[in-house]
C-alpha cells in the first residue's frame, strides 16, 4: 500500500514484503509489478519503507522507515549509528548487514553467489561462506579504517548510499588499536578523507589525505606479517583489511592450486600481484625453484614486491597494466602448463583479460575475486573458452557488510 503521495512518487511511503536478497546487501520486494531494492530489509520481512530513487524504468530504491513484521534473523545493529531506529539519511554506511545475525548473513551471502553463478555465468555451484579467526559477535576486524571530511572539517563515515557525512561516536568493526586512536572528536580542515592503519608489525598510523590533490604522498614503508614470512608495503598500499584475511587467502590459494597440474618449471603467473602477498603463497607451498612473475600496474607495489618475492630464484615483479602485459605477451609466447593466480579490483578481470589469458592456455586459473558478479561474469567468459569451474570457496572477510570473498580454481574441460 502507499500514501496519499502515490506509490510513483519520490518519497512515498509504501508497506513492502522482501522476498529475497540482492547483491549490494539490499532486500528485494515488488511493487504493482515493479523491483524495488530496500536497504536495512532482510528477505521474509514486511516493512514500511520511503521510496528514495525512481530514475530507473526497471527498478526503483526505497529505505526502511520501520519494520512491520520482522524476520527471527535481525538482530539490534552492531553499529548504533546505522540503526533503524536513525533517519535513514543520518544512518552510518559501510556496515549494512550489521542488523542481521551473523549465521544468517552468510547464508545470504551464499545466496548471492550461487544466484549470480547461475545468472552470469551459466553455472550450477553450491559454496558455504566461511567464517575465519575473529571476535564471535564479527566486530573489531577492520586494521583499515578510512573516515570522510565534511564542509565542517568534522571526520565520520558517509551515509548509507550517499555522500554526506554522519558524526559518529563509535567505529565498533575497527579493530582495537584502530579504534582506540581514531580521531572522531577532532577536525580536518582542507583535507578529504582521514586513513587509520594498524598493520600487524609496528605502531598504528593516522594519515589526513586530499583525493583533490594530483600530488602522490610521500611514501612511508610498513610491514605486515603472514605466518613467519614478513612483507614490506606502503602505509598507504593495498592489504587485506581483515586481520585474519592475508593468511586465509594464503592457504586458500595454496589449496586451490592442483599439484597434478602445477609445473615449477613453467611461466606461471600472480596478475594484480601487489605487493606479492599471493605469488609468495604459489612459492611457499612449491619450493624456492618456482619459477613465478607477479604483474601489479601501481610501480611502488611493484618495487616493494621484487623485493619480498627476492627468495625465490624464478620470481620477478613487473610493473605493467594487467590487459597489456598479456596482449603483449601473447604475441610471443603462451602459458601451456603454467597455473594463473589472478586477485582482480572489484570490478573484476573483465572480458579482454579474460580473453587474451584463455588465448595464452594456462593449465589451471585460480581467481581471487572480492564481488560475486564480477566472479560470476569472468567466470561465464572462461567457460566460453572451454575453462570449468572445478572448486570455489567463499570466506567471510568482512562481517557485517555484504561483501564476500571467494577463491575459485578454472581448468580445462
Amino acid at each position: 500500500m502507499a500514501d496519499s503521495q502515490g506509490a510513483g512518487s519520490r518519497g512515498a511511503q509504501v508497506e513492502l514484503d522482501v522476498s529475497n536478497i540482492a547483491h549490494g546487501g539490499v532486500g528485494v520486494a515488488r511493487l504493482e509489478g515493479r523491483v524495488v531494492f530496500v536497504a536495512d530489509a532482510i528477505p521474509g520481512e514486511r516493512v514500511l519503507a520511503r521510496i528514495s530513487d525512481e530514475s530507473k524504468k526497471s527498478f526503483w530504491r526505497a529505505e526502511t522507515l520501520a519494520v512491520l513484521d520482522p524476520s527471527p534473523h535481525r538482530r539490534e545493529h552492531v553499529w548504533r549509528e546505522a540503526s533503524i531506529d536513525r533517519a535513514p539519511e543520518v544512518r552510518a554506511g559501510g556496515a549494512e548487514f550489521g542488523h542481521i545475525e551473523l549465521g544468517h548473513q552468510r547464508e545470504l551471502k551464499r545466496q548471492v553467489i550461487v544466484d549470480s553463478l547461475r545468472r552470469m555465468g551459466g553455472i550450477e555451484a553450491d559454496v558455504a561462506v566461511e567464517a575465519i579467526p575473529g571476535a564471535e559477535d564479527g566486530t573489531g576486524w577492520r586494521t583499515r579504517l578510512r573516515l570522510h571530511v565534511g564542509e565542517d572539517g568534522a571526520l565520520g563515515p558517509y551515509a548509507a548510499r550517499s555522500h554526506d557525512v554522519v558524526p559518529v561516536a563509535s567505529v565498533p568493526l575497527a579493530a582495537e588499536e584502530v579504534a582506540r586512536i581514531t580521531p572522531l572528536d577532532e577536525v580536518f580542515p582542507g583535507s578529504t578523507h582521514v586513513d587509520i592503519v594498524a598493520p600487524s608489525s609496528g605502531n598504528p598510523f593516522v594519515l589526513a589525505g586530499d583525493a583533490r590533490s594530483k600530488a602522490r604522498p610521500k611514501p612511508q614503508r610498513i610491514t605486515e606479517v603472514v605466518g613467519e614470512r614478513e612483507f614490506r608495503l606502503d602505509v598507504r598500499g593495498f592489504w587485506q583489511v581483515h586481520r585474519a584475511a592475508a593468511q586465509t587467502l594464503t592457504t586458500a590459494v595454496q589449496e586451490a592450486i592442483d599439484p597434478e597440474r602445477f609445473d615449477p618449471k613453467a611461466p606461471n603467473h600472480d596478475l594484480y600481484g601487489g605487493v606479492g602477498l599471493l605469488a609468495a603463497a604459489v612459492g611457499d607451498r612449491f619450493g624456492p625453484t618456482t619459477r613465478i612473475t607477479s604483474v601489479e600496474s601501481d610501480s611502488l607495489a611493484t618495487d616493494h614486491a621484487a623485493e619480498n618475492l627476492a627468495e625465490w630464484l624464478g620470481a620477478r615483479a613487473v610493473t605493467a597494466r594487467v590487459d597489456r602485459y598479456l596482449r603483449d605477451l601473447g604475441a610471443t609466447s603462451r602459458l601451456e602448463g603454467a597455473t594463473v593466480v589472478l586477485d582482480p579490483p572489484r570490478s573484476g578481470a573483465g572480458r579482454a583479460v579474460v580473453d587474451s589469458l584463455a588465448t595464452l592456455a594456462p593449465s589451471q586459473l585460480v581467481y581471487v575475486a572480492c564481488d560475486p558478479v564480477a566472479l560470476a561474469r569472468d567466470a561465464g567468459f572462461l567457460r566460453e573458452h572451454g575453462y570449468q569451474l572445478s572448486e570455489i570457496r567463499a570466506f567471510d572477510l568482512f562481517p557485517h557488510t555484504h561483501h564476500v570473498e571467494a577463491v575459485a580454481s578454472f581448468v580445462r574441460a
